[in-house]
């Protein structure tokens, strides 16, 4: 079910904010996506420098009201407090959602009264300019709805990250990774999170106009045990990305959460890897980069 119009169109945009991993990389910033919707700007992720990221995009920091976290690794959520910071400092004065897989709560509530209570009792008390400390909701979601306003709607569906590996069943009780689907004025916008094809992948890519979609390998990068393993069970890769975009009939298919390279020959490989199995629009994201609906 699509969002219903507003009555006047929005334009709608998607923002890689950052499209790099966990690894440094100077020409890539940690995972973030950004929707804009109008003068709105949902955050998904919110990895390494995505202030900075926001600040260069334009993005006004006190304006942002909704984070969706898609899980709990360090490169999707080590800049949430950040986020949570330098909007306030910017000027936001109205709460901000942070939504997300359970734990996300007892997370964010960590950094606020375990890591940062000091910072945030001194710039709150020190600094009484800036009117007090404005309110962080943190929320743990299960999938189906999860978020609506008259533009947007947004659903979690679970994805599969690493859940063929050696974990304990108690470790996969616990780790509970969702991609998401925005839809708004009839437009949808699928954003994968970190994830292999799986069933829950393919439910929000499904008639998608665009989807941001992890992608870590070139087929042609796929070369030892190890990145053989990576591209079965923790990230999609060349080899069936332009698959699963075909089969749920996506419109463009943005591709993220790369590795760092220094042969930038493999962009190209990687893109005619895809092509072969995907008719559709394709853009090999980098950082900052703006697709339009």
């Amino acid at each position: 079910m699509t969002q219903h119009s507003t009555g006047t169109e929005l334009p709608v945009r998607i923002q890689t904010l950052g499209t790099g991993g966990p690894r440094p990389d100077p020409e890539r910033a940690g995972p973030a996506t950004a929707v804009k919707i109008g003068d709105e700007t949902l955050l998904f992720d919110a990895g390494r420098g995505v202030v900075v990221q926001m600040v260069r995009a334009g993005i006004a920091l006190e304006s942002l009201k909704d984070v969706f976290i898609t899980h709990h690794h360090f490169d999707h959520i080590g800049d949430v407090f950040d986020v949570a910071l330098s909007t306030w400092l910017h000027g936001r004065r109205h709460a901000i959602a942070f939504r997300g897989p359970p734990d996300t709560k007892r997370i964010m509530n960590a950094l606020l009264t375990q890591v940062y209570d000091k910072d945030i009792e001194w710039r709150s008390d020190g600094e009484p300019t800036h009117g007090g400390w404005s309110a962080i909701e943190a929320i743990d979601v299960a999938p189906g709805p999860i978020a609506e306003t008259d533009r947007w709607r947004v659903f979690a569906e679970p994805v599969v990250h690493g859940h063929g590996l050696a974990f304990s069943q108690a470790f996969l009780k616990r780790w509970i990774c969702y991609g998401y689907r925005v839809e708004s004025q009839g437009k949808v916008i699928a954003i994968s999170g970190d994830t292999v094809d799986c069933a829950g992948l393919r439910r929000l890519a499904k008639g998608a106009d665009v989807l941001v979609q992890c992608c870590y390998l070139a087929d042609a990068e796929i070369d030892s045990e190890h990145f053989r393993n990576l591209a079965k069970y923790t990230l999609a890769c060349g080899d069936t990305v332009g698959k699963i975009a075909a089969a749920c009939n996506v419109g463009t298919l943005v591709l993220t959460h790369h590795r760092p390279r220094d042969d930038m020959a493999m962009i190209e490989r990687l893109r005619e890897e895809v092509a072969r199995d995907f008719p559709g629009r394709l853009i090999i994201a980098n950082d900052l980069d703006e697709v339009a609906l």
